[in-house]
């Protein structure tokens, strides 16, 4: 085993019990991906190690794991998982959208990208990402990064703050709330500050199932992590480490996401392609070319009624996989 931090750098004794987190769709998870005796796997969001610990134990004594997380205490909860392995798996701290840098092309059997925020930074109020909990507006994954919700709250311009919260947040009062924060910004220290502005300028006072922030504060948390960047990048460096019949299956919460991943699906199941350069399909200029991907299934899987119940933050999941041809 290496854990690694930019070195080779051995991992700090973690506290397990701060990341236990559920793997989401592990059964799933594991008929897609098929791990089998010697399967070289990636993890590209390892988190607590739930669905590397699996694959791990199914892939008999020689499947190996590289496990990627931008959460240093993942990491460290991960190792603590993993422990048991020693010798068959590797983590590193880093985006997953890098891992072509690590690992060598067509290598892998599968890989897994189970995207979000794990249930232990959400439960956790110093890191600032939930709703509910008062804690700093912070919401990194990555603790080593230097934007924070708080320098976006403060900083970025009115329209900029309708907009995310628009598209990443598919938040229909997204102009009323960027207006408010822009109003309140020397008051806005907390995720509390922000949470309760929100909810004093929401028409009714946003009474529902929800918290009226709650699309606020996703938007916020995918714009300082970068998730949708780090998603386009990561599905193109995935699919670059896959192998002719390996599989890269993802996890989506969110339809942006979801959308992302179909994108990336279709242009590479189709038997053409365009002139470089060009946008609009036109039939006539198509040029011939093989497909590079099946869908296995070709739509995507949800989590049971069994699982949504037993884990709630799994209900808005969806699985997509993706073999290479």
């Amino acid at each position: 085993m290496r854990c690694i931090e930019n070195s080779d750098t051995a991992c700090r004794k973690p506290d397990v019990n701060t990341f236990n987190h559920i793997p989401v769709m592990l059964e799933e998870v594991m008929t897609a991906l098929r791990p089998s005796e010697g399967g070289r796997y990636a993890d590209g969001t390892v988190g607590g190690g739930g669905h590397a610990v699996v694959l791990l134990e199914r892939s008999g004594g020689t499947g190996w794991v590289t496990g990627f997380d931008r959460d240093g205490e993942a990491i460290e909860a991960a190792a603590a998982a993993l422990g048991r392995f020693e010798g068959r798996f590797e983590l590193r701290r880093c985006n997953f959208s890098e891992m072509g840098e690590w690992i060598e092309s067509g290598s892998l059997d599968g890989v897994l990208l189970d995207l979000g925020v794990s249930s232990p930074q959400f439960d956790r109020p110093s890191r600032g990402f939930s709703v509910n909990k008062l804690g700093p507006l912070d919401m990194r994954q990555d603790n080593r990064q230097t934007l924070t919700a708080a320098d976006v709250v403060s900083m970025w311009e009115e329209s900029e703050l309708a907009r995310v919260f628009w598209e990443y947040g598919g938040e229909s009062q997204s102009r009323r709330y960027a207006r408010a924060i822009v109003e309140r910004r020397g008051a806005l220290r907390t995720t509390l500050d922000l949470a309760e502005l929100i909810e004093r300028v929401t028409p009714g006072g946003g009474h529902g199932p929800i918290h009226p922030a709650t699309r606020v504060f996703q938007a916020l948390r995918m714009v300082v992590n970068d998730e949708m960047g780090s998603l386009e990048r990561g599905l193109e460096a995935a699919w670059g480490c896959l192998k002719v019949g390996g599989r890269l299956v993802v996890i989506t919460f969110h339809s942006g996401e979801d959308r992302l991943v179909k994108q990336f699906g279709r242009r590479l199941e189709r038997d053409y392609e365009l002139p470089e350069g060009m946008t609009v399909d036109v039939p006539e200029l198509r040029r011939p070319k093989r497909p590079e991907l099946r869908w296995t299934p070709r739509k995507s899987v949800q989590p049971s009624r069994e699982e949504t119940r037993r884990n709630p933050r799994s209900r808005s999941a969806q699985l997509r996989v993706m073999e290479k041809l």
